[in-house]
């Protein structure tokens, strides 16, 4: 089958012609959550969900029970939705049990259960191996991932953005909604988040303002604060600091810059309390956060005691309030750094 679009994908499943099984590829965070919400809202009874839906793992070694799962009634809905994440962890099984593995996908879609729908996820298939072969033949493969081309991922942030604000009751003025995918870079997860901010601070007249953009959403430039995360947990306040004064000659405002810190502390905070997650691409969906940010925040996280990420947000906090209440600037962030480079934990 031909690949197709999440967006194309949800005007499908509005038509109500029922899918046996699909492949989500791609690494989007947000249209992979999308699809999977709507999959799940279109055939499955909300009363029903705890027995109709079933999630496994083929890097857990799971394939076999998705695919028993999927030939087993589902209980209190006519329908089920099975869905088997990870599938690139087959293409990694030795030769022989890469094979009957393969097989026993295709012996299935084959012959589907027509009470079952079959969602396979990857975040990418070699296109020359078996299983990429099978799916694109048996199974209708939806693009899930960020275009890798700069234009076109903006041009679809700007899309989703003008459409998120409507469905929330809201519309952006000229020029808004451009500013706010520049700002987030095209990222749709955060993107989303940042919609939500914005509506409700701009509930009352209803219309969201470039000033307001400019004013809520941290700046894609500024979260490369990241990058200063390592310095910190590593207690290099002087090479933190010269990133801080580059940032400062690029034009980011110190309390724009405090804040993003902030959200990374928080972040952190979220990173140390995860189970079960060893990399970036499983603690994507969990942090609300691309991949590689997501890669950052774990292993910063593991290089710093909850207690002095606690400490760090606080002097965070402190150092907000003297920047609003005027402070100098540089003495604020000098001291800030230093702290937050040197604190005990």
């Amino acid at each position: 089958m031909a690949r197709t679009s999440a967006e194309e994908l949800l005007e499908r499943l509005g038509t109500g012609k029922a899918m046996a099984a699909l492949l989500l590829l791609g690494d989007e965070p947000y249209l992979r959550d999308r699809c999977r919400a709507e999959l799940i809202e279109k055939y499955v009874p909300e009363a029903a969900r705890t027995w109709a839906v079933s999630r496994f793992s083929a890097q857990r070694g799971e394939t076999q029970a998705a695919l028993d799962q999927a030939q087993t009634l589902p209980m209190l809905s006519p329908r089920q939705v099975v869905f088997l994440e990870e599938a690139e962890a087959i293409e990694k099984l030795g030769e022989k049990n890469r094979e009957e593995t393969v097989e026993t996908i295709a012996g299935y879609l084959e012959n589907p259960a027509p009470f079952t729908v079959l969602v396979l996820e990857a975040s990418g298939l070699d296109q020359r191996m078996k299983l990429a072969k099978l799916l694109a033949e048996k199974a209708l493969v939806v693009d899930v991932g960020a275009s890798e081309d700069d234009k076109e991922r903006i041009a679809a942030a700007v899309g989703l953005a003008k459409s998120l604000a409507k469905e929330q009751g809201i519309e952006f003025e000229k020029g808004a909604a451009e500013d706010l995918a520049e700002f987030v870079s095209g990222d749709l997860m955060r993107l989303k988040t940042e919609v939500d901010k914005l509506a409700t601070y701009a509930a009352e007249r209803q219309r969201v303002r470039r000033e307001d953009v400019a004013a809520l959403v941290i700046s894609e430039k500024t979260t490369t604060i990241w990058e200063v995360a390592d310095l910190l947990a590593t207690r290099q306040p002087k090479k933190a600091l010269e990133f801080l004064e580059r940032l400062l000659r690029e034009g980011e405002e110190p309390p724009m810059m405090v804040g993003a810190m902030a959200w990374m502390y928080r972040k952190l905070i979220e990173a140390s309390e995860l189970r079960g997650a060893t990399n970036g691409w499983q603690a994507a969906r969990a942090l609300g956060m691309r991949p590689e940010q997501a890669e950052i925040a774990l292993q910063s996280a593991r290089k710093t005691s909850r207690e002095r990420l606690l400490e760090g947000l606080k002097a965070l906090q402190k150092a907000d309030d003297r920047l609003k209440s005027g402070g100098d600037e540089r003495v604020v962030l000098e001291f800030l750094v230093a702290g937050l480079a040197g604190s005990a934990g």
